[in-house]
């Protein structure tokens, strides 16, 4: 059974949430990530591959896995085409895991953000289920219907944005705010914040891509 594999970059890292994702049963395969090592440090987990250019990771923390633990480095130079959450998440793809997790993948650095969410269509189009999480958003991109179940939402609200392109023929049925054949742009904020209705909303288009961000307070 492929289980899950988490990747640990540096941005916002909750604590106790983080460690009780890496920690739990369902977590098989961790990848530290740079400033992410920091963290996987002071907890006392060891990752399973180590990734990044070590340019915000303290030099302490990088000799340790280095030199005192079998932590495969793929180390890479900062001057590079992508970043170092994108590199992991193209490491998880090549070692066949399907079933991915970014923790510190959002945070203060906007800029950061919306790079690892354009990343997530890297996944995406190798056939894997990749996700941001923190303790107040869960981030993913969807090319085809998705039932959304209330007992399984992230949180009580949900917002859907088109990744490129607009999609035609958008429709959300079972929520506050349904939809119906609508014309999803990339330029109005129609379809942020809505809310399931019953026990589940189901999310349908003909093609394209959007992200869904289902999100708590």
């Amino acid at each position: 059974m492929n289980r899950r594999t988490v990747i640990v970059s540096g941005g916002l890292l909750e604590e106790d949430f983080a460690v009780s994702i890496l920690k739990d049963e369902k977590t098989e395969f961790i990848i530290g990530v740079d400033k992410g090592l920091e963290f996987l440090y002071k907890h006392r987990i060891l990752p399973d591959y180590i990734v990044g250019d070590f340019d915000s990771a303290p030099k302490e923390v990088v000799t340790y896995y280095r030199e005192e633990t079998r932590v495969p480095v793929r180390e890479f130079n900062p001057v590079k085409d992508a970043s170092d959450t994108e590199i992991a998440l193209r490491l998880c793809l090549d070692l066949h895991r399907r079933d991915i997790l970014i923790l510190g993948g959002t945070g203060t650095r906007l800029d950061h953000v919306w790079a690892n969410i354009q990343s997530l269509k890297i996944a995406l189009d190798a056939g894997a289920d990749a996700r941001l999480l923190d303790k107040h958003n869960q981030i993913r991109l969807l090319d085809h219907d998705t039932v959304l179940k209330k007992e399984e939402a992230w949180g009580p609200y949900f917002s859907v944005f088109p990744l490129g392109s607009s999609v035609e023929g958008f429709c959300i049925r079972g929520a506050k705010y349904p939809l119906n054949h609508h014309l999803l742009t990339p330029y109005d904020s129609l379809c942020v914040s809505n809310e399931i209705e019953g026990e589940e909303a189901v999310i349908s288009f003909p093609y394209g891509v959007v992200i869904l961000m289902e999100t708590r307070d």
